[in-house]
């Protein structure tokens, strides 16, 4: 047992070739999205790590200094290696595998009211039936773009001073706030109706909600919010639920 352990470390190159293929088996097993091997191969990677700087030690023991320092060399590389992957993964992983993970265990409540939204029409414009009938209160209605994470509104209200009209959206069981960077700015909708009749107001592009994914949809609560022309003191003017899907990065 002795003479094999002194063996794979008389042979330097041995943990190198190790920790090569242990790495590569650890990213193999992110990609197949296995727990058990996702947890056995970044055991097996951080053990190959390991032997690493067991061989530097060894080697300097053995006054094999160029051994020693590229067996270190290689440890620093293969955790510089193994952070920049991990970096990748966090921030860029959805685009590589074209899933987002977000919306897999979120449960829609069916106590509460939640509608769909409305679908365009082939032409890609709201169908008429919907964004031409006569409204007697302040509505609002969400329509599905052409691909399911992009959305539109029409938002009908009567008598209100100059201002701008925009989206807050919320997961309705965690209460997380849905793309609230990107939100606010790309559903607004500048309004003003100094009469008492209903009016309609409503996006000309769509907006995007980013969690989730296609075919996972979930429950989330859309609040519409005014901010006037004339102050900084914003107020909430409706909220409705919906049942959406995130788009697919």
């Amino acid at each position: 047992m002795k003479k094999a352990i002194l063996y794979i470390f008389d042979k330097w190159w041995i943990p190198i070739i190790f920790c090569v293929f242990t790495f590569i088996f650890f990213v193999t097993s992110v990609f197949a999205r296995n727990n058990a091997l996702d947890n056995i191969g970044f055991i097996l990677f951080c053990f190959s790590l390991l032997l690493l700087v067991i061989s530097t030690i060894y080697q300097g023991i053995e006054h094999k200094w160029w051994k020693a320092i590229l067996t270190f060399l290689s440890f620093c590389g293969f955790i510089g290696i193994f952070f920049t992957y991990s970096f990748i993964l966090l921030f860029v992983g959805p685009y590589f595998d074209g899933t987002d993970r977000w919306a897999d265990n979120l449960t829609i409540p069916n106590d509460i009211p939640i509608e769909n939204p409305i679908d365009f029409c082939f032409d890609g414009h709201r169908p008429d039936s919907v964004s031409n009938r006569q409204m007697t209160e302040t509505e609002f209605q969400l329509y599905s773009s052409f691909q399911p994470g992009l959305y539109e509104y029409d938002f009908w209200i009567g008598k209100i001073e100059s201002g701008t009209i925009y989206l807050k959206a919320f997961e309705i069981t965690q209460e997380y706030a849905l793309s609230k960077d990107q939100l606010p700015k790309s559903s607004s909708v500048k309004i003003h109706n100094p009469t008492d009749t209903i009016k309609k107001f409503g996006t000309t592009s769509h907006f995007t909600i980013y969690e989730g994914d296609w075919e996972k949809p979930y429950a989330a609560r859309f609040e519409v919010w005014f901010k006037p022309d004339s102050s900084e003191k914003e107020r909430k003017l409706l909220t409705k639920n919906y049942k959406i899907e995130g788009w697919m990065r």
